[in-house]
C-alpha cells in the first residue's frame, strides 16, 4: 500500500514498480491502482487528522515564526470552505503539493467525507499514470524514478519562489514609508 502523504517512499517509486509488475503478469491493472488510490488516501487521512486536531493550535501559538497569521487560517479555512473539494482533486496530481495539502484541509477543518472521497478520486489519475508508466518502461521502470525527480525539484523551487515573495511581501509591509 502506498501511505504517500505520510510515509517517505512515495508513490512515484512504488507505482512504477507496481507497473513492472503488471508488465511481467504478476499484478492487476485494476488492483494496482485501486491499492495505490486506497494508500494514498490512508496517508492522507492521517495527515488530516493531525492538522484536524493539532495543526490549528499549534499554528496559532507557533505561526508567527513561519510568517502565518491568524488572519490567514482564517482566509485558508474560506478557501477550503469554497474551494476544498477541487483543491483536493487538482493537488492529488502535482508533485509536492500532494503531500501537503491534506494538513491544511485537516486545519480549515474541511468536511471529512469529502475529503476522503476527493482524495481518493485525486489519487486515481496519479496511481494510473505511475502504473501505466511502469508497465510501459517494463524493466527500465526506474526510469520514471529519474524524471519524477526533475518534477518534484521544479516544483519545490517554485514552492520555494512562492515562499520567497511571501516572505519579501511580509517584510515590505512593515518597512517605514
Amino acid at each position: 500500500m502506498v501511505l504517500d502523504d505520510f510515509t517517505p517512499v512515495p508513490s512515484e517509486m512504488i507505482m512504477p514498480f507496481s507497473g513492472f509488475l503488471i508488465s511481467t503478469g504478476k499484478f492487476s491493472f485494476f488492483w494496482v491502482v485501486l491499492i495505490g488510490a486506497l494508500g494514498n488516501t490512508i496517508g492522507a487521512i492521517i495527515n488530516y487528522v493531525v492538522g484536524y486536531y493539532g495543526g490549528r493550535p499549534f499554528v496559532l501559538k507557533y505561526g508567527k515564526y513561519f510568517f502565518v497569521k491568524e488572519k490567514e487560517i482564517h482566509r485558508a479555512e474560506r478557501f477550503f470552505a469554497r474551494w476544498g473539494a477541487f483543491a483536493i482533486v487538482i493537488s492529488r496530481n502535482l508533485p509536492i503539493f500532494r503531500m501537503f495539502v491534506s494538513l491544511p484541509a485537516g486545519i480549515a477543518k474541511m468536511n471529512f467525507p469529502r475529503f476522503v472521497f476527493d482524495t481518493f478520486i485525486g489519487s486515481i489519475p496519479w496511481c494510473l499514470a505511475f502504473a501505466y508508466l511502469g508497465y510501459r518502461l517494463g524493466e527500465s521502470w526506474l526510469l520514471v524514478r529519474k524524471y519524477g525527480t526533475v518534477l518534484d525539484i521544479i516544483a519545490l523551487i517554485g514552492i520555494l519562489a512562492f515562499v520567497a515573495k511571501i516572505i519579501y511581501d511580509y517584510y515590505a509591509d512593515k518597512s517605514p514609508d
